[in-house]
C-alpha cells in the first residue's frame, strides 16, 4: 500500500447522523410519531428503557452542532429527514414547522460551506403508515414518492445529493424477520415483502426525482463482505447465501432488475414471484451508491441458525468493537473493489464508517482519548485510498458518527461519535479521533501517512 495518500481533487470529506438518533423532540411543533417513537416506548424493547425523546437535543442545538462541523473542517454533512416531522400522518397534510426545521438546517450548512446530503428514510417510518401495513402495503411506494417529491420541491438545489433509503437490509432483517428493531415483527413471510416494497419505494422516489430534481440521487446499502470459514462445500454454500442475503439482495435489483437466486433457497415457500413491472420500477438509473461499511463476516454452515443456516466465526486475537464487530479494514477495500467489478464501477460514497469503543461518560479535562477509534479511522481511510488506487470511483467519505447518539435498541450504551456527548448536560467535546480526522480533512488525506497522532 502506498505511503503517499493522494485523493481525487473533488473527493468530499464529511460526517453522518440520523434523525431519530440525534434530534430528540420527536413530537415537537406538530410532528407525528414514528415507529421508533412507538418501539422505544414499548417496555422491554430498548436497553435500559432508553428513548429518543431527548437524544442529542439536535432539534434545539443544531446551530452548535454545525459550528462543531465547521471547526473540524467538515466539507459535507449527511443527515436524514424525519418523514413524520414533515408529514405527521405520512402523507397528505404538511407540517410546515417540520419543513422549516430542515430548511434552516440546510441554509445554515450552506452558509458555513458545508454540503448538505439528505437521506429520505433512515428507519423512522411514520406510525400512521405502519398502522396501514407499513412496508407490507404496496401503496407505500406511492406514499414514499409523494414524500420525496415534497422534499425535492422544497430543497433540491440547496441539497444537490439525495439518498432514498438507508440500509433496507437492516429495516427488514431487524424489523420484519428477527424482531429486534422497529416495528418488531418476526415473520419469514413478511421479510421478502417488506424488502420488495422498500425497493419499489426507492424506484418510485427516483422516478419522482427525475421529474422535479436536477442533481444527484442514489441508494445507501450496508455491505459486509463474507469470507468462508473453510473450503468445504457446506461452508462455501453458506457463505454464498449470506452474501446474497445481505449484499446482493438490494444492489442486484437496483442494477440488474433481478433478485439473487439464493433468496429462494433461504426463504423457501415464503419467497413470492414478482412482476416484471415491479422489477422495472426498481431498476432506475442511479447517480451514486452509498456504501456503509463496519466489519466483515467469516461464515460457516449452521443448521440451527434460522433461516440462513449460516453462523459467524469469531477470529481469535483480532480486535473487536463494543458491538462485537471485528476490525477488518481490508474488508472495506475488498467491498469497494467488489462493487466496482460486479456493478460496472458506479460512483460510490462511503456514507458510513466508524466504530463503537468504550469512552468515559464525561470528558477528562476537556479531552476524550479514544486511540482505538483513531486507529480504526486511519486504517479504514487508508483502505479507501487503496480502493481508489485499484480504480474504484470513490466520491467521498462520511465518518459515522458526528455525535455519540442513540444506538437504536442498544440505547445510549454504545458510543460511535467522534464528538463526545455528555447525555446529562448535552456538553459536546471533540474526541482525539475528531482532531485526527480534522487533520486528514485539512490535508486532503496526506495526514494518513503519519503514525504519531
Amino acid at each position: 500500500m502506498s505511503n503517499i495518500y493522494q485523493f481525487p481533487d473533488d473527493f468530499v470529506w464529511g460526517s453522518a447522523t440520523a434523525a431519530y438518533q440525534i434530534e430528540g423532540s420527536p413530537l415537537a411543533d406538530g410532528a407525528g410519531p414514528s415507529i421508533w417513537q412507538r418501539f422505544a416506548h414499548t417496555p422491554g424493547r430498548m436497553l435500559n428503557n432508553d428513548t429518543g425523546d431527548v437524544a442529542c437535543d439536535h432539534y434545539n442545538r443544531w446551530r452548535q452542532d454545525i459550528a462543531i462541523m465547521k471547526e473540524l473542517g467538515m466539507q459535507a454533512y449527511r443527515f436524514s429527514i424525519s418523514w413524520s416531522r414533515v408529514l405527521p400522518e405520512g402523507r397528505g397534510r404538511v407540517n410546515q414547522k417540520g419543513v422549516d426545521f430542515y430548511e434552516r438546517l440546510v441554509d445554515t450548512l450552506l452558509e458555513n460551506d458545508i454540503q448538505p446530503v439528505a437521506t429520505l428514510f433512515h428507519w423512522d417510518l411514520p406510525a400512521a403508515l405502519d398502522d396501514q401495513g407499513g412496508w407490507l402495503n404496496r401503496d407505500i411506494a406511492g406514499w414514499f414518492a409523494d414524500y420525496g417529491r415534497l422534499m425535492f420541491e422544497r430543497l433540491d438545489g440547496r441539497i444537490k445529493r439525495w439518498a432514498t433509503l438507508n440500509e433496507p437490509w437492516v429495516v427488514t432483517d431487524g424489523g420484519y424477520l428477527h424482531g429486534a428493531l422497529a416495528p418488531g415483527h418476526r415473520n419469514r413471510f413478511e421479510a421478502p415483502i417488506a424488502s420488495h416494497n422498500l425497493m419499489r419505494a426507492h424506484g418510485a422516489a427516483v422516478k419522482a426525482y427525475r421529474e422535479v430534481g436536477k442533481h444527484e440521487i442514489g441508494l445507501v446499502v450496508n455491505i459486509e463482505p463474507k469470507y468462508s470459514a473453510s473450503d468445504s462445500a457446506e461452508d462455501l454454500a453458506a457463505t454464498r447465501r449470506a452474501e446474497a442475503y445481505m449484499n446482493r439482495q438490494y444492489l442486484d435489483p437496483a442494477f440488474f432488475g433481478t433478485y439473487p437466486e439464493e433468496l429462494r433457497e433461504i426463504f423457501g415457500e415464503a419467497w413470492p414471484e414478482w412482476s416484471q413491472d415491479d422489477m422495472d420500477l426498481i431498476k432506475q438509473p442511479l447517480d451514486f451508491i452509498g456504501v456503509n461499511y463496519y466489519t466483515r463476516n467469516v461464515s460457516k454452515h449452521d443448521e440451527s441458525n434460522w433461516p440462513l443456516k449460516v453462523a459467524p466465526v469469531r477470529q481469535n486475537q483480532h480486535t473487536y468493537t463494543e458491538t462485537g464487530w471485528e476490525v477488518f479494514p481490508q474488508g472495506l477495500t475488498d467491498t469497494l473493489v467488489w462493487v466496482k467489478e460486479r456493478y460496472g464501477n458506479p460512483k460510490v460514497f462511503i456514507t458510513e464508517n466508524g466504530a463503537a469503543f468504550f469512552d468515559p461518560p464525561k470528558s477528562e479535562n476537556g479531552r476524550v482519548r479514544d486511540p482505538l477509534r483513531l486507529s480504526y479511522l486511519r486504517q479504514h481511510l487508508r483502505a479507501v485510498h487503496a480502493a481508489i488506487e485499484a480504480g474504484c470511483d470513490i466520491g467521498g467519505y462520511f465518518v459515522w458518527s458526528l455525535l455519540d447518539n442513540l444506538e437504536w435498541s442498544l440505547g445510549y450504551s454504545k458510543r460511535f461519535g467522534i464528538v463526545h456527548v455528555d447525555f446529562e448536560t448535552q456538553t459536546r467535546t471533540p474526541k482525539d479521533s475528531a482532531r485526527y480526522y480534522a487533520k486528514v480533512v485539512a490535508s486532503h488525506g496526506a495526514a494518513l501517512a503519519n503514525e504519531d497522532d
